[in-house]
């Protein structure tokens, strides 16, 4: 959840660190921090709030050094202050480090070392560990190396972690297990950060290190070694699939509102070269060799976390439609602790967009540990979640720099459509003729997704009504029950406006209570099997004074008659739906939080990979 920077090499490090710092600050955004080897020694700038106050607070004239690490923080272990950002000396101010993640057993820890007349200056868990490293290496009369490879050993939690050291200036010490760490391959220079956005600038040759391991950097070599089984591993080398332009917010006021635009070209990717609906054909190499699994599935389980848990509700319906195999979905951070029943037959699939979600993975730990086939979806190539997954599919919808997920969602229901009309097709529960017309709909859902965006002058509108509401209720029912429910999810996230979303029989049943003229109701009302339902739904909330806005298709003569405002959306099936009904919501979070002056794409206490539990 926090940033990860660091450089060794022949450039300012400072700048290399802040301008990487600056592409993270998705990541955590309580505070900011910087060391670098000057003048002979560790120098630390840290400061509560965004990069820009820490290069306020570090001044014009920037350290000229060329090592340095740097962090953005998302307060765990204490408030965001400038005592708890990072880095983090050691007990004797010769060692500085940074971290990412949770050290679970940092109390006993600290007992411990305060027992030896250790004293911290913040509240945070990383600052015990690099007390501790210290401890280790003072104990064993060791190298640093060994002192942390040692140290980690003992420690139980999540860590990303780079380390400088004030006797030997020329060197990283990096390791991780549970939370990423990726390390850029430049010509005598070495980039690490927390994911490959800071570094694609500099190069497109990384090594993810994996769970477990740690590296040692200097300009001139890289060299890995397992930290439990201390045996050198050979670092292997990917080429990054990854453009600069794609990071930039490129002419849009906010990444978020550009990643709601690029969601046509999105949905397109994660079809390309995967489905050809002229002839008929639909290839997922990715689930290849556990593609029998699935057809023979007694159950599907699904988990996932926030708005990928949304995008697995409506898989559930795709799956028990085109497939007929039960679905249950899960929240991956109540899967592991409820002592699920896996039995043998079943299939987990975990979707994340960042690949590092620490729920998911915890689930997707135990579901293999009881002989469970997992198959992973997410964004980010080489992520935790893809290494862990027996097989997967990638969504390929570009990195998602906002906060709130927007074009990670739609391009989730594409590739867990595409899953699920590949079974049904295995399973012959579809008719050839009705799995040739689910093809070539899903292949016309990125143009339908371009018409919403005709839609923005009217939602803006609207917005500008419903700005200062306190309260929205979002309803839909069928396979826009869970639309419902991340429309709501993207309001309260950017806006801090509470919002609920629930199917819409359910408001008879507690939500119709809060229906007056002060409470805006959005209900996702398109043509399809529901629809008369959801009409009288409309009318009751119409009688008790409530303000409706409505998401219907394109053409509806009946309940614009009944509705305030009325947003149209071109016709799809039911299945597909959701892909378009989401894109006016999304607009309407976005602009309701502009008008309220709201940090769109960092809002208050939420980052983008959540990598803790």
């Amino acid at each position: 959840m926090c940033g990860i920077v660091a450089y060794v090499g022949h450039r300012p490090s400072a700048d290399v660190v802040i301008k990487g710092l600056r592409r993270l600050e998705y990541r955590g955004y309580d505070s900011a921090g910087l060391a670098v080897y000057e003048n002979d020694r560790l120098e630390v700038f840290k400061k509560k709030g965004k990069v820009a106050d820490l290069e306020a607070h570090i001044g014009s004239e920037k350290p000229k050094s060329t090592i340095g690490i740097g962090h953005t923080r998302w307060a765990t272990h204490g408030a965001p202050t400038d005592g708890n950002a990072h880095p983090h000396f050691s007990g004797d101010g010769k060692l500085v480090m940074i971290h990412n993640g949770i050290i679970e057993n940092y109390a006993a820890l600290k007992k411990e070392l305060s027992g030896k007349g250790h004293e911290f200056q913040s509240e945070t868990d990383s600052e015990v560990l690099i007390h501790f490293i210290q401890d280790v290496k003072n104990n064993l009369d060791c190298g640093l190396a060994e002192a942390v490879r040692v140290a980690l050993t003992k420690v139980v939690g999540a860590y990303a972690i780079v380390i400088m050291d004030e006797e030997n200036p020329g060197t990283l010490i990096a390791a991780r297990k549970g939370s990423p760490l990726v390390i850029g391959v430049g010509e005598g220079e070495y980039f690490l950060a927390s994911d490959a956005t800071p570094i694609v600038e500099y190069t497109n040759e990384v090594v993810y290190l994996n769970d477990m391991e740690m590296a040692v950097i200097t300009r001139e070599n890289l060299s890995v070694r397992h930290i439990e089984e201390d045996e050198e591993q050979e670092p292997y080398i990917q080429t990054l699939d990854l453009e600069l332009e794609a990071i930039e917010k490129g002419g849009f006021e906010h990444f978020m509102l550009k990643e709601i635009y690029e969601q046509e070209r999105s949905i397109f990717d994660c079809m390309r070269g995967r489905l050809n609906a002229e002839a008929g054909t639909l290839t997922l190499g990715g689930i290849h060799h556990y593609q029998e699994h699935l057809i023979n599935a007694n159950r599907i389980i699904i988990v996932a976390c926030g708005t990928s848990w949304h995008a697995g509700l409506v898989a559930e319906y795709m799956f028990e439609e085109f497939a007929r195999i039960p679905v249950e979905v899960e929240y991956a951070s109540e899967f592991r602790y409820r002592n699920p029943v896996i039995n043998k037959g079943d299939v987990v699939i975990a979707i994340s967009q960042s690949g590092e979600t620490a729920d998911t993975l915890a689930a997707m730990e135990l579901a293999k540990s009881q002989g469970a086939i997992v198959l992973g979806v997410c964004n980010v190539v080489g992520s935790s979640i893809a290494r862990l997954s027996h097989e997967g599919v990638y969504t390929h919808a570009g990195p998602e720099i906002g906060v709130a997920s927007t074009k990670a969602f739609t391009a989730q229901l594409t590739v867990l459509a595409m899953i699920a009309l590949k079974t049904a097709w295995h399973r012959k529960t579809l008719s050839e003729a009705r799995f040739l017309e689910y093809l070539c709909e899903l292949e016309r859902i990125p143009a339908k997704v371009a018409k919403c965006f005709e839609l923005n002058d009217k939602i803006t509108v609207i917005s500008e009504l419903f700005k200062d509401a306190r309260n929205f209720l979002y309803l839909g029912r069928g396979y826009n029950f869970p639309v419902a429910l991340e429309g709501a999810l993207k309001l309260k996230e950017i806006s801090y406006i509470h919002a609920e979303g629930y199917p819409a029989a359910e408001m008879k049943h507690g939500p119709i209570a809060l229906i007056d003229e002060e409470m805006p109701v959005v209900f996702i009302a398109t043509r399809d099997s529901s629809y008369d339902k959801v009409v009288s739904n409309i009318q009751e909330v119409k009688a008790r004074g409530g303000r409706v806005i409505v998401v219907v298709t394109k053409g509806d003569a009946l309940i614009p008659k009944m509705a305030d405002f009325v947003v149209e959306v071109p016709k799809t099936c039911d299945a597909f739906m959701p892909m378009v009904s989401v894109v006016p919501l999304q607009l309407l979070s976005y602009h309701i939080a502009v008008m309220r002056g709201c940090n769109v794409d960092q809002p208050r206490n939420l980052a983008k990979s959540v990598t803790v539990e």
